[in-house]
């Protein structure tokens, strides 16, 4: 199948799974994470109508985000993805929309600074770790909802990162684990959904975006409430590298 062919066929999925809940598929954005995979996929996909598309590597990003956007025939939004290393934070700002992975409160003081300097407002999402599975980035989340230290250093911190400069917090984004059978990460996405209500009412804002579900779970994030979906492989095929 083609890029092309990919998409229509995740957006199906999409939709299929917005119909088992009663959801409109409008307000799932599908990002198509292009890691590792070349500018001629990611202008296929584009063409295809893809308009978010996701970068977990500041280096490779770097190269291909500025290729991309001088032959894309109409403006892309850019989500960063990935674990980001301090010293690269400066990249960051300057080549994408939207970063996803505000891992921790010095990264997000960092992102601040530097998109004050640029005069810029970049849209964040707080990475939490809500399956509590060591190999997973993002504040400490597991078990938010039963355990008060874990709940009040989440709320610490959360309160802190919602105030910085230049930052737009818009919702959450998590990982959940590698599993064989999608329902096994139902209750991780479950978790999210609850954490973004019980964060949105504590501090009365808006926290429209739960970024969750990849290419194996992404039909029970949607079912659970993703808004967004990070999907490579049943875009762009196997990594590259």
């Amino acid at each position: 199948m083609s890029i092309g062919e990919n998409v229509a066929a995740v957006r199906a999925g999409i939709a299929a799974a917005c119909a088992r809940v009663g959801r409109d598929p409008s307000a799932v954005t599908l990002l198509a994470v292009s890691k590792t995979h070349p500018v001629e996929a990611v202008l296929e996909a584009a063409a295809a109508g893809v308009q978010h598309f996701g970068e977990n590597r500041v280096e490779e990003a770097v190269i291909k985000i500025p290729q991309v956007n001088r032959r894309a025939g109409a403006p892309l939004v850019w989500h960063m993805v990935g674990h980001i290393q301090s010293r690269k934070a400066r990249d960051v700002v300057p080549l994408f929309q939207v970063v996803q992975s505000v891992d921790s409160l010095k990264l997000a003081e960092k992102l601040s600074r530097l998109a004050v300097e640029r005069g810029v407002r970049l849209d964040a999402l707080v990475e939490v770790n809500v399956s509590g599975e060591a190999t997973k980035g993002g504040f400490a989340a597991c078990n938010w909802a039963d355990d008060p230290a874990v709940r009040a250093a989440l709320w610490r911190d959360f309160a802190q990162v919602l105030v910085l400069p230049g930052l737009n917090v818009r919702g959450l984004m998590t990982m959940a684990p590698l599993v064989a059978d999608m329902e096994q990460a139902r209750p991780v996405f479950r978790g999210l959904f609850a954490l973004r209500q019980a964060l949105a009412e504590t501090f009365g804002v808006a926290l429209p975006e739960l970024s969750m579900g990849m290419t194996d779970d992404y039909p029970v994030a949607v079912e659970e409430g993703a808004t967004i979906v990070r999907v490579g492989r049943a875009i762009f095929g196997e990594r590259l590298r």
